[in-house]
């Protein structure tokens, strides 16, 4: 049986990002894009990020143009984007599909798992992914990561 460990993004500013990489911490991973109506979650990402990682917490930013051509940047204008406007610290993966045929092998792997609930309907689509490379929840593009109930999940993951 296959777990989140199994698959691979490449990073943002280059090179490979396998998820094994987070193995035996948890991982928020979101597909982010900066031109949506969503993007001010960077801050309560960054902020989750910043408060939870000590105890293992990774937030894993998975860019995608997919919803209305709101990620249309190049790899280096999204990092450019993050860093200076919302002070972005958590890895970012390269730019990717997250739904349908041509979507990532993570995206693919976390539908067959927990089936349509697990596909990105929107950006700011949240999956996290327990240490041992299990999917444990998925909260949708609404749910803020500063939201009790995503904070309680990762709270008992850690």
């Amino acid at each position: 049986m296959s777990n989140a460990y199994d698959y691979s993004f490449d990073a943002l500013t280059g090179g490979p990002l396998p998820m094994t990489t987070f193995k035996d911490k948890v991982v928020l991973v979101v597909n982010v894009a900066s031109k949506c109506g969503l993007t001010p979650q960077y801050d309560a990402l960054e902020k989750l990020y910043s408060d939870y990682k000590d105890k293992g917490l990774v937030v894993l930013g998975v860019p995608s143009n997919q919803f209305a051509g709101q990620e249309p940047g190049t790899a280096e204008e999204i990092e450019a984007f993050c860093r200076t406007t919302y002070g972005i610290d958590f890895p970012m993966a390269a730019k990717v599909d997250v739904k349908g045929d041509d979507a990532h092998p993570f995206y693919k792997w976390a539908k067959e798992e927990v089936g349509e609930p697990a596909e990105p309907v929107w950006n700011f689509h949240k999956l996290l992914v327990g240490k041992d490379g299990k999917l444990i929840n998925v909260f949708g593009p609404r749910t803020t990561p500063d939201d009790p109930e995503v904070v309680k999940a990762i709270e008992e993951a850690l």
